[in-house]
């Protein structure tokens, strides 16, 4: 049997290149290859199938060393042969301990002894370096070692020698051999050959069934995404409006609000007593501004005033501990700040002039641009101008040549139109017949309906019958006599039974008792208010001290800024800037100069261009009035062909017209 293994791996070979693992079923396609192999016995085809199974299989690792061993000897390698080196790499890696040293021996020899002399000697050099760390990131390390490492590096001795076999086999195919010359042998005539068996039916290859196909929602994002989204923003839409609304009434439970009749019967008295007062309002105007209770431009709320009053306190403490430290003896940066307040500004002038000189440059870059553009656009003027003329003569010549192609379509027509008369007279007994035919289908048509309208009214009425009667059954009363005694017990004998007047007196008396409470509890709420609002006011008047002096401090920075301008209005005395303004001016008038004479030469075009419309304008009208008889019989055939496409012939046949004849005036 060892010889015959070989062949089998040749076979297993030919079924890995069939395999596709992209677009075949690994189990499909070893049903198919055992189909094939029915006539191979059954070890046989046991070993074939198992050997390309567990390539498929194990085609990860496998692959990380074929595709390194083509890379360095890819140049003397072909990629049919890669098949053979996986199956050698899987039988050494995996199927080395079951097939036996002395098969796998004769596998090698059958195939090619240089190609796999260097894989077996680039697989074992390489073994425990860099292939064990690839194989180790795909499996556990301690299994790699147990299962595949620990089995080669036993079997490496043997194969040491088998690699040194192959070697001498190389050695010995590279000497040139010489042939020995063989004699001729005469053979016998075969006069009659048999005739080959005839071939097998094929059988039928079995369909596979249509793969489904990808549903839309697997390439769309999930609805549930979007929306526990759109809820995530309800939900902080919400709570920045909650949040808004507490911080808009945080104090509301020291102060109690009255309910709404209460606020209209109040409003209702004040108005009365103003309207005892007005004596004389028609003559009264509203009070000054400088009388307002309230100066203050926003309304701050509590937490407000005290932070502005904490910040004001804080810069009072840091100014106070800046005198102390001048008292002390520390020097005061005045005469600095003075200095590169000057630098400042003498800088600021030179950049405001530099500023200026850009402008002017560039208002006079425009203006050259402009003039360049103007000088474009007449050049162009006087091509549209040539192009125009070569226009208008074309257009004459073309004109001229639709009138005659108009003349010849006014006699065709002229020709045609006298075979309308009778396809007419036709068409209006055709049309008197259809209108009869419809006169008849509506009155039977009419007649039905009138019929449904009478059975529905019918129905209707009894309807409206049924539903009289009952609602006058469900107008009538319903008598209940009740008899309940407040002051009697339900007589379920329960230890804290009570009647119903008992109870009210009890939460009478509860309730009395809340309200007494909650007034102890608003009088002690009121007090703290009160010191509250007083701490308030005293900041609100440290808050007003502080803005008064702010608005002085923003006083002398207006000043400053008025003499900030003054030295932009010395920027503009500048020798170079007005040596720029002046530039700029001749520009502008240079450009103007321009437009002024092209202004010029339009018109003058536009006047001799309409002494020449005015000219075609007469001869077209002439040569109008002239055929205005054959247009007006035109028109007369135009309509009558139409009304009757089709001419009868006084043959009696029936003559279409090649197609619509459109004629131009």
């Amino acid at each position: 049997m060892a010889p015959s293994y070989g062949s089998l791996v040749k076979e297993a070979i030919v079924l890995l290149d069939k395999f596709n693992a992209g677009r075949q079923c690994l189990d499909d396609f070893m049903e198919d290859a055992s189909k094939d192999l029915q006539n191979v016995d059954v070890l046989h085809k046991k070993f074939i199938l198992d050997v390309v199974s567990g390539c498929v299989e194990h085609k990860k690792l496998l692959d990380v060393v074929i595709s390194v061993f083509y890379g360095q000897n890819g140049k003397w390698l072909s990629r049919g042969d890669r098949s053979q080196l996986v199956i050698i790499c899987y039988l050494a890696t995996f199927a080395l301990d079951g097939l036996g040293f002395q098969r796998f021996s004769h596998i090698v020899k059958s195939l090619d002894a240089k190609r796999m002399q260097t894989f077996l000697t680039f697989f074992l050099t390489n073994l425990t370096t860099w292939i064990q760390d690839e194989w180790n990131k795909i499996y556990d390390a301690a299994y790699v070692e147990k299962q595949w490492i620990g089995p080669l590096l036993r079997w490496r001795p043997e194969i040491d020698i088998l690699i040194e076999q192959l070697a001498v086999k190389v050695s010995r195919g590279s000497e040139v051999k010489r042939a020995p010359i063989k004699s001729t042998v005469p053979q016998e005539f075969s006069l009659t050959r048999p005739r080959p068996p005839a071939l097998p039916m094929p059988e039928l290859i079995p369909q596979q069934e249509k793969c489904k196909p990808v549903p839309n929602s697997t390439y769309r994002a999930p609805k549930e995404k979007q929306k526990m989204e759109e809820i995530k923003q309800k939900n902080q839409q919400k709570t920045e409006e909650l949040l808004y609304e507490a911080n808009m009434k945080q104090f509301r439970c020291a102060n109690p609000q009255k309910s709404e009749n209460t606020k209209k019967v109040i409003s209702q008295i004040k108005a009365d007593y103003d309207s005892k007062l007005k004596f004389n309002s028609f003559h009264s105007s509203g009070p000054p501004s400088s009388l307002k209770t309230s100066s203050w431009p926003i309304k701050l709320n509590s937490a407000a005033i005290l932070r502005q009053g904490a910040l004001y306190d804080r810069q009072v403490e840091e100014e106070l501990q800046r005198m102390e430290r001048l008292v002390e003896g520390a020097r005061e940066p005045s005469s600095f700040l003075r200095w590169q307040k000057e630098m400042r500004e003498k800088d600021l002038q030179e950049e405001l002039a530099s500023i200026e000189r850009r402008r002017l440059e560039g208002r006079i870059s425009y203006e050259e641009a402009a003039m360049a553009r103007t000088r474009v656009m007449e050049c162009n003027q006087r091509t549209a101008q040539l192009k125009k003329e070569e226009t208008s003569q074309l257009m004459r010549r073309y004109a001229e040549k639709r009138l005659q192609e108009e003349k010849e379509m006014r006699d065709l027509v002229q020709q045609v139109a006298e075979g309308h008369k009778n396809s007419k007279t036709a068409k209006e007994k055709l049309q008197k017949f259809k209108q009869s035919i419809v006169k008849e289908v509506s009155e039977q048509s009419r007649e039905l309906l009138r019929q449904a309208l009478e059975e529905a009214q019918a129905e209707l009425s009894r309807k409206f019958e049924i539903i009289l009667e009952i609602r006058a059954i469900e107008s009538l009363p319903h008598i209940r006599v009740r008899n309940f005694d407040d002051t009697a017990t339900a007589g379920h004998e329960l230890m804290g039974e009570m009647s119903l007047a008992e109870l009210r007196e009890r939460l009478a008396l509860l309730k009395e008792a809340q309200q007494t409470e909650q007034q102890e509890k608003r009088e002690r709420i009121l007090e703290e208010k009160q010191n509250k609002k007083q701490l308030l006011l005293e900041q609100l008047d440290t808050i007003d001290l502080h803005r008064r002096a702010l608005a002085q401090a923003a006083a002398i920075r207006r000043e400053e800024r008025k003499a900030r301008l003054g030295f932009q209005q010395a920027v503009t005395q500048d020798e170079k800037v007005l040596a720029l303004q002046r530039k700029l001016e001749e520009k502008q008038q240079e450009r103007q100069r321009l437009k002024q004479s092209e202004c010029e030469r339009t018109a003058a075009s536009e006047q001799a261009a309409g002494h020449t419309v005015r000219k075609t304008e007469t001869h077209n009208r002439k040569s109008l009035k002239e055929k205005s008889w054959e247009e007006l019989e035109l028109s007369l055939e135009r309509h009558i062909q139409r009304d009757a496409p089709h001419v009868v012939s006084p043959g009696g046949h029936l003559n279409m017209l090649h197609g619509p004849v459109n004629v131009s005036f």
